[in-house]
């Protein structure tokens, strides 16, 4: 039995355990051994000590299916008072980033759970990434939390001094009353990449000053054992066991408790409105490059001022809902979610119910899990498989909507509205096999193209753009000093060269973009990005028609623009029909040139399909295989060629009309994650291109039918599968 010690300061150590929806199983089971398991085996030989405990949604589901005896551990120190479980949303979104009903949806939902299975008895949550804003706090409390943890930086941007972070504080929205808790950022530097006397002594410092006060550890659980090298620092070189005797040992005046026992027995230390922000380092990385860039030189300029602990205070970076524009691959996310959100709203409220209706919003909750939404020291959105998983779920719930509300059977659809908020309107074809989403603002582009029985975005591309760590990148930093350091300051490059790979982009990594090339355009200078643009198609704006059959849907897109001083002509359409798993693309040039040569190309980029496997390749549709998805082709005269990725159980298979030049080149991004610096497949490019010359009145045209065939992963579906077969 703990004693509590008169003026005895509390310290809180919330952990926060979390593996992103889609995530590789063999990095769960990694983390799993290397931190969830030692960090309990070793705790729970310390029967005085006590914390608060999150697991987010997709791990703790994976948790109870692959180690459930780790689950049972867990709740048996719920029940004997060592460990406090704090809730949250299910599967760990941005609260901003969702609408109101499925913040509370997310949170309840998952509280049920964690009281279900674990018996814990969940007052308080864990806020996603520390985003904050202000309007959040009435849907927690109708949420029934009554706590949160915030950063210290939160509090700082408020105006608040470090002497006035020594406990928590009540905030408040449309009457609606929350408890915010900062959490200490010197403890996330300290704790455990410094000596645990560093960690004591800081405490010590607060205890002198604020007898009784309350202090917040709140970060990853991973920086026990899965960051890089912590394994054997915290493990194995045993920092966690000297930590933690360290408690003990100053338990006179320390003592450990949960956050619940903090905020029933100690009283708030005043009341309080914070900005919206996050945690310091991510406020950063949502600055536009640029701005990051002026941002960390002034900072590193100031950082020895004598002035500079009472300014820094006042300095804060940017506003995290801006990773929608830093990355337009975000927005694309984020508002195909909102699209799916707002179908499973408009079905409920006409009455739907059921099974499928149950994981349709079990999926829609999967597609809003945070991480691939914005990037920073971890891979975030330049990961193709966690960008994959949320369009995986995002698909399924989808399919899952239409077999709750009876849409069975072949259909097609099109439908015009402004579905990536940008007052522009956008098409969408939808139909049984296949969802189609065409920006004619943006150059008529295909920026999704969703292939319904295997839940799969082709269309889930990444643009290759500076970054502000590319500078590390060019000067070739080795960083290896042998010390523990913390991810923020790791420099580690995964492998050589990558200064030579960096390249950028000059325009959107879509499909159905229409190019005009030098008519001496190699694929060498077109995959680098160095062949000069003639025209003004690719970003142009073309005029969206619908023409509408019973079995059929067309989007006929219109542009007149420029082409080397002359004006031309474009119309091409995207035809969809009901239970094909083919769309056909059909172009018409007009005013072309009688006498002259035109170099013409359509792009396209397919997502999801990896490189560096002997069962992913090219072929021509008899047999004859061109090399991995990898390779650069440089095809002449042909009018067919696939794509077939055997793993996934795919066959993109592009057919055309007429003989056909195609280029191919991998899509590649220079960018850092936890592990360091490396280079990441992020698509397929295939240019089918032609020297064209009009006819007699100027015109030339061409058909390309883009097939995505599933037939392999549907003989690999058990016999009575369901409607939406999610493949993460």
């Amino acid at each position: 039995m703990v004693i509590w010690a008169m003026n005895a300061i509390r310290l809180c150590l919330v952990l926060h355990n979390h593996q992103p929806v889609g995530n590789f199983d063999g990095v769960f089971e990694q983390a799993y051994q290397d931190s969830y398991l030692p960090f309990l085996d070793v705790f729970e030989s310390y029967s005085d000590l006590k914390i608060s405990l999150h697991t987010s949604g997709p791990l703790m589901e994976w948790l109870d299916e692959r180690h459930g005896e780790y689950i049972d551990r867990v709740a048996r120190l719920v029940a004997a008072g060592r460990i406090e479980i704090v809730g949250g949303p299910f599967y760990e979104p941005i609260m901003t980033m969702i609408p109101p009903r499925d913040r509370v949806g997310q949170i309840t939902t998952y509280t049920r759970w964690l009281e279900t299975r674990i018996g814990a008895h969940v007052q308080g949550m864990w806020m996603p990434e520390r985003v904050w804003e202000q309007s959040l706090t009435g849907d927690l409390v109708s949420a029934g939390m009554k706590y949160t943890v915030l950063d210290d930086f939160h509090f700082r941007n408020a105006g608040l001094t470090e002497d006035q972070l020594q406990g928590y504080y009540l905030t408040e929205d449309d009457g609606k009353v929350l408890c915010v808790f900062p959490g200490s950022e010197p403890l996330r530097y300290t704790i455990p990449f410094q000596s645990p006397q560093s960690s004591i002594d800081y405490l010590r410092g607060i205890a002198d000053k604020h007898p009784g006060a309350v202090v917040v550890f709140g970060d990853d659980g991973e920086k026990f054992g899965t960051w890089p090298d912590t394994k054997k620092h915290v493990y194995e070189n045993g920092w966690l066991r000297q930590f933690f005797d360290a408690l003990l040992h100053n338990r006179d005046w320390l003592q450990m408790s949960t956050l619940a026992e903090a905020y029933e027995n100690s009283p708030p230390v005043g009341k309080i409105y914070l900005p919206d922000g996050s945690y310091r380092e991510m406020t950063e990385w949502a600055l536009p490059v640029n701005q990051q860039l002026e941002y960390d030189s002034i900072t590193h300029d100031l950082e020895h001022d004598p002035r500079w602990p009472r300014i820094k205070r006042f300095v804060r970076g940017g506003f995290w809902r801006n990773f929608k524009v830093k990355y337009p691959e975000t927005n694309e996310m984020y508002s195909r979610m909102m699209m799916t959100s707002r179908r499973f709203s408009q079905a409920e409220r006409e009455g739907a119910s059921g099974p499928a209706f149950d994981n349709a919003r079990q999926a829609l909750y999967r597609g809003q899990c945070n991480c691939p939404y914005w990037h920073g020291a971890f891979g975030g959105i330049y990961l193709p498989h966690l960008r994959n998983a949320i369009y995986n779920q995002l698909i399924a719930s989808d399919n899952l909507i239409d077999q709750a509300t009876g849409k069975t059977g072949p259909y097609v659809e099109a439908t015009v509205d402004d579905y990536n908020f940008d007052l522009k309107q956008e098409v969408r074809l939808s139909s049984d096999k296949l969802i189609a989403l065409i920006a004619p603002a943006q150059g008529g582009m295909l920026y999704e193209l969703d292939v319904r029985s295997i839940c799969h975005n082709l269309g889930a591309t990444l643009t290759r753009r500076p970054e502000s760590y590319h500078r590390k990148v060019l000067a070739g930093a080795s960083g290896a000093n042998g010390n523990v350091a913390s991810i923020h300051d790791r420099v580690v490059f995964k492998q050589p060269g990558l200064d030579e790979r960096l390249q950028y982009d000059p325009t959107n990594r879509k499909s159905l973009l229409d190019h005009f090339f030098e008519l001496g355009a190699t694929l060498q200078g077109v995959s680098r990005g160095e062949a000069r643009e003639l025209g003004d198609f690719v970003t142009g704006v073309y005029e969206a028609k619908i023409r509408r059959a019973s079995d059929r849907m067309q989007a006929q897109l219109t542009r007149t623009g420029w082409v080397n001083g002359r004006e031309i002509r474009i119309t091409k359409a995207v035809t969809m029909a009901a239970g094909s798993q083919t769309l056909e693309i059909a172009y018409q040039l007009e005013n072309l040139p009688p006498h002259e040569l035109v170099h013409f190309g359509v792009e396209l980029n397919f997502a999801g399909l990896p490189s560096g496997a002997d069962d992913r390749y090219f072929h021509d549709l008899t047999g004859n295989r061109f090399g991995q998805l990898g390779t650069q082709l440089d095809l002449n005269d042909i009018n067919q060629l696939g794509l077939t990725d055997e793993w996934l159980g795919i066959d993109v298979q592009l057919v055309a009309n007429r003989p056909t030049n195609f280029w191919t080149f991998p899509v590649e991004t220079v960018s850092q994650s936890e592990g360091g610096f490396e280079l990441v497949h992020q698509s397929v490019a295939v240019l089918p291109h032609w020297h064209i010359r009009g006819d007699a009145a100027g015109k030339w045209t061409a058909t390309i039918q883009l097939t995505t065939s599933t037939a392999l992963a549907e003989r690999r579906m058990l016999p009575k599968r369901d409607a939406a077969v999610v493949m993460s």
